[in-house]
């Protein structure tokens, strides 16, 4: 399976993204640039997280309109995994690819420390790693990771299922503790915590691991059934 880290100007995680991919995976990976306009020959894409354009406007404002994300969209529609974390759960709002809005935290804090996360959905090709009710250990790094959505948009996201991570405990503000979410296809995921900086002992912590092999073992598993 080859992945994609798409880099924009001001990202910041992109080559820890890269190396959770190529080292503690070891799958391939590459860097795309926010200027290309192709992702022929990619099986998945990951959105890293960062301060893309600067955070101007809003987060991931700016980004959206980057040449690459075009292909990012079409992409999503064909049903390949799309992660976009932090940042890049930012941008996935902005695009429309998943619903709802970000908020500066309550407090106005930038907040960096790990995080207790709750797995609320199994069953997702991220997720089946997990099991239900898992609690796992994910760091943050955010300033604006305070999700926001109608009541009508959040009835829909439980109703579907499309409530992934929530934190175990409130942080930062986000309605009903939602820290990741997908789309209703659930081949769209966002999430504020970094689990590409959980992927390896020495790093402190191995609870991220799992979401990428997760994202693998269903590529595979389809690849094999439709071939």
């Amino acid at each position: 399976m080859k992945f994609a880290v798409i880099v924009f100007p001001g990202s910041n995680c992109d080559s820890d993204m890269f190396h959770a991919i190529s080292d503690a995976l070891q799958e391939e990976v590459a860097y795309v640039r926010y200027d290309e306009t192709s992702l022929e020959g990619f099986d998945g894409v990951l959105l890293p997280g960062g301060f893309s354009y600067g955070d101007y406007l809003r987060s991931g404002a700016i980004a959206r309109f980057a040449p690459i994300m075009d292909s990012v969209q079409q992409f999503a529609e064909q049903g390949k995994p799309v992660l976009g974390v932090c940042n890049g759960f930012q941008i996935l709002l902005e695009v429309g690819l998943l619903p709802g809005a970000m908020k500066r935290n309550d407090g106005l804090k930038f907040l960096c420390r790990p995080t207790n996360l709750v797995v609320e959905n199994d069953q997702t090709m991220f997720t089946t790693g997990y099991s239900k009710g898992d609690i796992i250990e994910i760091p943050v790094a955010h300033g604006e990771g305070n999700y926001e959505c109608n009541e009508e948009t959040l009835a829909s996201l439980e109703e579907n299922n499309q409530i992934v991570f929530r934190y175990e405990r409130a942080i930062n503000g986000s309605k009903a503790n939602i820290a990741g979410i997908t789309n209703e296809r659930g081949n769209v995921l966002g999430m504020m915590p970094h689990p590409e900086r959980a992927v390896d002992a020495l790093l402190g912590r191995e609870d991220g691991i799992k979401l990428f092999q997760s994202i693998v073992r269903n590529w595979r598993e389809s690849h094999v059934t439709t071939s």
